[in-house]
């Protein structure tokens, strides 16, 4: 069990961690944090055990503050089109809030070429596709397939939206607001003329009964 006064000193770390990679971005080093917190390398491992750990705390405090927003904007009342706008807008927002700290937790290795999912983020990117997943199998009528159709559109859509994403980061052509209505528009096909699962409906307007 980790000492409170250990637990703050590790969140002091990550706080350090934070400033760097916020204005250095994936090239951030282990020298350059423990710089900025004032200590030495070996006390910095000591408390992460290896840059890895490093990078798997961080993405734990982000990823989790990410995955939150995107609960809370698949929960949101609102219409389907509405309802796939507020998500995508949540995630989109969350990376152009802090773009060095999502490049250094999507794509750790900055010398890599692609737009590989990898890195410490990964576990969250999952996590967001199972809730898309979730949210897409209890609220609409896909036939008897719902599950799998819904297991394959919420990995579908989290990968297009990470690409895209990533591309949006980097050129930033047109502002969020733009980014998200062409998304919404490109997943505007059998999203949009597929039926609601009764089932959703009815649980939502009892909701809004109370």
């Amino acid at each position: 069990m980790v000492s409170p006064d250990r637990a703050d000193r590790r969140e002091e770390l990550l706080d350090a961690a934070d400033r760097v990679v916020r204005r250095e971005g994936p090239r951030a080093s282990m020298n350059a944090i423990a710089a900025e917190a004032g200590i030495t390398k070996p006390i910095l491992y000591r408390h992460f055990g290896d840059k890895n750990g490093l990078y798997q705390a961080l993405a734990d405090r982000h990823g989790a503050a990410m995955l939150d927003r995107i609960r809370e904007a698949l929960a949101a009342p609102l219409g389907r089109r509405e309802l796939v706008e507020n998500v995508l807008d949540s995630y989109l927002a969350a990376i152009e809030s802090a773009p060095q700290i999502y490049r250094f937790l999507a794509h750790p290795d900055p010398a890599a070429d692609g737009l590989s999912p990898a890195g410490p983020l990964a576990p969250t990117l999952q996590a967001i596709a199972s809730e898309l997943s979730a949210a897409i199998a209890s609220q609409i009528d896909l036939g008897p397939d719902r599950d799998l159709l819904a297991e394959a559109w919420g990995q579908a859509i989290t990968g297009m939206v990470l690409a895209a994403g990533d591309w949006w980061l980097e050129h930033r052509g047109f502002p969020r607001e733009r980014m998200v209505q062409t998304l919404a528009d490109l997943l505007w096909g059998r999203l949009a003329a597929a039926a609601d699962n009764p089932s959703a409906t009815n649980n939502h307007n009892g909701h809004q009964g109370h």
